[in-house]
């Protein structure tokens, strides 16, 4: 085990600070031996045997090409929660962490006492009157790529019912399997927010981490996200920065009940703008809040009051 760790701080010291190698080095013996981060730096006898120096060495060579660490293994933590992610889908970063802690639950909703049930966005049926979480309509995650968000909201909610949406297949096998792993029961939705289908549905509450890293801020990230992180859900076109925004405020306007809230996280170069769209749309309350950072990073906002009717 020493001499993995001797090995990985040669190959990686001109591409990784110290503290970073040192955090890689624990994740791949953690995932490598299945012991403890306690234990592996407390017990200096560790030895590796044949197939974890083998694979050892493979994850070596995928980190020097700048693969994430996340991709390598096959998962992260989210929340507290263990996710599996893969270049179908962006690694979940703490700042959406930040966002789904800022999400709250309204006092009351003005929807029907029913659950639905189903497969598709434009439900055939509802099932048993039976009304979750004292009555709400639930979450929508637009966009949910691993699913962590709308993961996170069920945990954080168990009660509450929860949707989530996404154009891309892959990241919604995904997403089901992480449901699956955390054992929660989640809605999934294959669809385009850009042209979405026709529904009467509505919702609580509708969160989105959309797109939003304009092509021209390509320049400014590092490899690891520019050559493994899916670019369907980094990029917004340069000439239309708000593209995603603007679509799912349309539709939050369509399907939010009376009083629900919209949340998004943003761009933190795009806060005045995205603040200036919605309140353009009718929306009200709207709210910029900063990351842990110092950056703009979130927005709440009530939809117009023509929104919600039942």
């Amino acid at each position: 085990m020493q001499q993995f760790l001797k090995d990985l701080h040669t190959s990686l010291q001109n591409v990784y600070s110290e503290s970073e190698i040192h955090v890689l080095g624990m994740l791949i013996l953690e995932k490598l031996t299945g012991f403890s981060r306690t234990r592996l730096l407390t017990d200096k006898e560790i030895i590796l045997n044949e197939t974890q120096r083998e694979l050892s060495i493979h994850f070596l060579e995928r980190l020097k090409k700048h693969e994430p660490i996340q991709y390598i293994l096959g998962e992260t933590e989210f929340c507290g929660l263990k996710f599996k992610v893969s270049p179908s889908v962006l690694i979940p970063r703490p700042e959406t962490e930040e966002l789904v802690e800022w999400v709250k639950p309204l006092p009351q909703s003005s929807l029907p006492l029913f659950r639905y049930v189903g497969t598709s966005l434009d439900f055939p049926h509802k099932g048993e009157e039976n009304p979750p979480f004292g009555g709400w309509g639930g979450f929508l995650d637009i966009g949910t790529g691993s699913g962590c968000i709308a993961v996170a909201l069920k945990k954080k909610f168990p009660s509450a019912n929860v949707s989530a949406m996404d154009i891309s297949p892959e990241a919604l096998v995904l997403a089901k399997e992480n449901a699956t792993l955390n054992r929660v029961d989640i809605e999934f939705i294959q669809d385009d927010i850009l042209h979405p289908s026709a529904t009467d549905r509505k919702w609580d509450v509708i969160v989105s981490n959309p797109p939003y890293i304009p092509h021209a801020g390509k320049a400014e990230m590092t490899a690891g996200v520019l050559d493994f992180e899916p670019h369907l859900a980094l990029f917004v076109p340069d000439d239309d920065p708000l593209l995603f925004y603007r679509k799912i405020a349309a539709f939050a306007g369509e399907h939010l009940a009376v009083g629900g809230r919209l949340y998004f996280e943003i761009h933190h170069s795009l806060g005045r703008e995205c603040c200036q769209l919605l309140e353009s749309l009718g929306f009200q309350s709207v709210v910029l809040r900063r990351d842990l950072s110092g950056n703009d990073r979130m927005i709440s906002s009530i939809p117009p009051a023509k929104a919600g009717g039942n």
